[in-house]
């Protein structure tokens, strides 16, 4: 009798793990709308490599740029219906779910990169990762694109050029806010819009980092850019908190080693590829960049002051003071 028993466990074993072995891999459908040489391209197309090195057939990572998929307009609705899995819409795109967010479109918040990677790493910074778990939406960590310039037909030099001015913005208020005073008229469209937008005059300028400014063309339908860091355009990348908490427990783990990995190769790239295509829209002849002089800088400074204390009771004071210590 115990043989048989024995003999029936060993069955039992085998089918599970032929089962096992036979199970269909998990799909993740990682969905963004820039180009794969971005930083945040590089990022998706290394968690896929690292999904699939590490657990073989078990996973397959389906990347979809450049809009392919979903806009991130509509792509955290689509996450929540499960149509994909990983998502990486810019900050601005969350304020529905959490007024928190609001603070990275804050103008002149940070100095540079390096104090906005330094205040998303802080306990303040990783705490708004979780901030939106009660809607179903669990955030994974941040990427970077970089620091926005302005973009125009016109010479921006000082805030009054900008007045009378079209500027597409995301949908976001505290981006509408910072074009209303300088007396420039924000327009919310989406990004895969933007350069039929500008190249049809529909629109007379856009904020945007180096790396959109030059995988998405803009620099050849805009005579003008001036290098103003004014406000940081960076991503967090999200998944539905009842996917990845339902993942099996020899996944997850992985899983959560590749987010980190290509959020750090991601990031780590940002600088140097914004350095690179900025040359790169130099060479070309095609766009005049204008550098601020610090007299003028400080003029954009002062007339965007007013956009924090517009939005500091949603936000939080005591987070924009943490995000201003990064500075130090």
């Amino acid at each position: 009798m115990r043989s048989v028993f024995t003999a029936l466990t060993a069955i039992g074993l085998m089918i599970g793990a032929a089962a096992a072995a036979n199970a269909e891999p998990i799909t993740i459908k990682f969905s963004h709308v820039v180009a794969d040489t971005t930083p945040k391209g590089v990022g998706a197309l290394h968690f896929k490599a690292c999904a699939e090195e590490k657990l073989g057939d078990k996973v397959n990572v389906e990347v979809y740029p450049n809009s392919q998929l979903f806009n991130d307009d509509n792509v955290l609705e689509a996450m929540l219906l499960g149509d994909v899995q990983l998502a990486a819409p810019s900050l601005s795109k969350f304020n529905k779910y959490t007024k928190k967010l609001d603070i990275f479109d804050l103008p002149f918040l940070f100095n540079d990169l390096e104090a906005a990677e330094k205040f998303q790493k802080s306990e303040a910074g990783q705490a708004l990762l979780s901030s939106m778990e009660d809607k179903g939406i669990k955030g994974l960590g941040y990427l970077h694109n970089g620091m926005k310039q302005l973009s125009a037909n016109k010479p921006l030099r000082v805030p009054a050029d900008a007045a009378g001015l079209k500027f597409r913005i995301q949908s976001s208020d505290v981006l509408a806010a910072q074009f209303e005073a300088l007396g420039a008229v924000p327009v919310k469209k989406p990004f895969s819009e933007v350069f039929m937008l500008l190249q049809t005059n529909a629109i007379d300028g856009a904020e945007n980092p180096w790396s959109n400014i030059f995988t998405q063309k803009f620099f050849e339908v805009q005579k003008y850019i001036t290098e103003s860091n004014h406000g940081l355009l960076d991503y967090l990348l999200v998944t539905s908190a009842e996917f990845w908490n339902g993942l099996p427990d020899d996944i997850r783990p992985v899983l959560d080693d590749c987010i980190a990995e290509s959020t750090k190769a991601a990031n780590d790239s940002a600088l140097s590829i914004a350095m690179e295509q900025r040359q790169k829209i130099i060479d070309s002849g095609s766009s005049e960049v204008l550098q601020l002089t610090p007299e003028e800088k400080a003029q954009w400074r002062e007339a965007m002051k007013p956009v924090w204390a517009k939005f500091q009771d949603n936000i939080g004071a005591d987070l924009i003071e943490a995000a201003q210590a990064a500075n130090n």
